[in-house]
């Protein structure tokens, strides 16, 4: 797992995650799935998943639907997140605004986001709320109503939230440039909000459009996690959304990335940039794929290499000879296609750019030739373990991990089984992961540097 994606959750006694031997901590008959939902699938093809959890009186009800920034036609970038602020619009028994209204006055929260795989809708509620907010989520997914005059204003909403989260930040605009020199040919490469002159073209038919291909039952994935009982949930989701219509949604068939045979490398300066900053990402399988050791294995050198103060890059570049500010590693395994597997790092007054790259590729190399030390395997093995009971207290977490994986791809098997999976990771297998994945010509290099004042 990476840093990008919400930690999985499952049910470990803190003795098994802090004690024993690693024979016995990693043994499979010791370590359970990672959850135990129950799934049905309507007949107009929603997939309803419910993870039971009473330990309070409260649920969280999503919906996912298998698009976004990735499934844009050309010229239309930012047409999923574009929609999914219009989905709080009216619907033809709702009057505009109506929804957000009725979830604050039963004490509910809301929210929606967009990732390049998907959009999803959720509510956090009293689980007496639910078969409210399960018919009002059923009616936009099905009567959404949208006109100029709706429309327009919320253009306008979009294109501010663009300036102030990415036109008035270096670091996101950098950020945008590295992932467009990473994915030439890829969607991967547009960002999920959108560039600013395709946006300021996005119509009423273009959200229509968006919303009359990609928002049906058959495209959508239910998750309901909290104090219910899964039958219940099954029979209010048969009542609410099964006489909702499939329909014929287009194969998610993407434009991928031509065989990369050359290191890019990226350089942008900006007088708004106080500290200079170095990256570079290289091409990763992701967890939808088959590979699955492959994958787990990536995510346990992630931890290795990258995350917190004990890891490699950290300790070697900010502890140990002060070279950087920061610096780190993350794996991005939540996919639905290519994925990034990525090193960082900012360097200290007295070091620069150069400095910095020079010491991490020090430390790759040494994996690459070395390997990790049984000590780092169970360490990292331990602290992605540990970091499961931890998120378990999230209903929301739980439900998140769950739909944003199905909805990039995985399976169910895949997700339950990931603690095993992670428990199965050997030493070996973390070698031939950084072999296979840090191949200089598949990768990108970012250097982000202050502008120089021209004297």
């Amino acid at each position: 797992m990476s840093p990008m994606r919400p930690l999985f959750v499952f049910v470990l006694t803190f003795g098994l995650i802090f004690g024993g031997s690693p024979e016995k901590l990693f043994a499979e008959e010791s370590i359970p799935t990672l959850f135990d939902p129950k799934v049905t699938t309507l007949d107009n093809g929603l997939q309803v998943v419910v993870l039971e959890d009473h330990r309070a009186p409260v649920v969280t009800h999503m919906v996912w639907y298998k698009a976004g920034a990735a499934d844009e036609k050309p010229l239309k970038s930012g047409i999923a997140h574009f929609l999914e602020h219009l989905m709080f619009k009216g619907t033809k028994t709702l009057q505009l605004g109506e929804f957000s209204e009725v979830v604050a006055e039963n004490g509910g929260q809301e929210n929606a986001f967009t990732s390049q795989d998907y959009t999803a809708y959720f509510q956090n509620v009293s689980v007496d709320k639910l078969p409210l907010f399960m018919e009002m989520e059923a009616d936009r997914m099905a009567n959404l109503v949208l006109t100029d005059e709706v429309v327009a204003p919320e253009l306008k909403v979009v294109l501010e939230e663009r300036s102030q989260r990415t036109d008035n930040d270096p670091a996101a605009l950098f950020g945008e440039q590295f992932e467009a020199a990473q994915f030439l040919a890829h969607p991967y490469g547009a960002p999920v909000i959108g560039w600013r002159h395709e946006i300021e073209s996005l119509t009423t038919q273009d959200a229509l459009d968006w919303y009359n291909t990609y928002y049906a039952p058959n495209n959508a994935i239910l998750i309901v996690a909290g104090d219910v009982e899964a039958d219940e949930v099954f029979a209010l989701a048969e009542k609410y959304y099964g006489p909702i219509a499939s329909k014929k949604i287009p194969v998610r068939e993407r434009v991928q990335e031509p065989p990369q045979l050359a290191k890019r490398v990226l350089e942008m300066s900006d007088k708004r940039v106080r500290q200079p900053s170095w990256r570079q990402s290289y091409l990763a399988p992701s967890a939808r794929g088959e590979d699955q050791v492959n994958v787990r294995a990536l995510e346990v050198l992630s931890q290795i290499l990258g995350s917190g103060v004990t890891s490699r890059i950290y300790d070697g570049l900010v502890v140990d000879k002060k070279i950087a500010t920061s610096a780190g590693a993350y794996y991005r395994s939540g996919s639905y296609d290519k994925s990034t597997f990525v090193l960082y790092g900012s360097p200290t007054p007295d070091h620069n750019l150069d400095d910095v790259e020079t010491a991490i590729h020090a430390i790759i190399e040494d994996v690459i030739e070395n390997g990790v030390t049984d000590k780092e395997l169970t360490r990292a093995k331990k602290k992605l373990l540990a970091d499961a009971i931890y998120a378990r207290d999230s209903i929301r977490g739980a439900a998140n991990i769950l739909g944003s994986s199905l909805a990039s791809g995985e399976t169910i098997d895949q997700i339950v089984n990931w603690p095993r999976n992670i428990a199965k990771v050997t030493a070996e297998d973390v070698q031939n992961a950084a072999k296979a994945v840090f191949d200089e010509r598949q990768s990108v290099v970012g250097r982000l540097l202050p502008e120089q004042v021209k004297s």
